[in-house]
């Protein structure tokens, strides 16, 4: 089933690039599925350090170019991360997040009542709000074992 999930992805991926013009490239692929399989929102520096593995003359710059053009054309988002690290989300969909403020993890997590929260008017009036994700700092569960 995740076999099916991910090649439905990279399909999609392809699409997504054509429609912005973007050619689909092995680095860029390779980049797009790594991020895909990888469930911990990786940096740009994570990224470039798995994708080395397979591609060992890519530069950093390449890496971080990419993921920044496909936040723009909306095939991922950059989320909120800790110690101002941008970190990078393959799952667009509606989902929040749980930061652990000891290991730095971020969790996604889903909730119907969160997705419904009602932008305050004067919010309304002052921004064009275009999506809302919450997010919540605390402890994860390993961390709260080992305290």
């Amino acid at each position: 089933m995740q076999e099916r999930t991910t090649e439905h992805s990279l399909d999609s991926f392809v699409h997504h690039c054509r429609q912005h013009h973007l050619k689909v490239t092995p680095q860029r692929m390779a980049i797009y599925k790594k991020l895909i399989q990888m469930k911990n929102h990786p940096s740009a520096d994570t990224m470039f350090r798995e994708i080395r593995k397979e591609f060992p003359s890519i530069s950093f710059d390449t890496v971080n170019r990419t993921l920044i053009t496909f936040s723009e054309i909306g095939l991922i988002d950059i989320i909120e991360g800790l110690a101002n690290q941008r970190r990078y989300d393959p799952n667009t969909h509606d989902h929040h997040h749980f930061h652990c403020v000891q290991c730095g993890a971020i969790i996604d997590f889903y909730d119907d009542v969160l997705n419904g929260l009602e932008i305050p008017d004067d919010i309304q009036k002052r921004f064009t709000v275009q999506s809302t994700r919450v997010v919540i700092k605390g402890l994860c569960g390993s961390c709260r074992e080992k305290t």
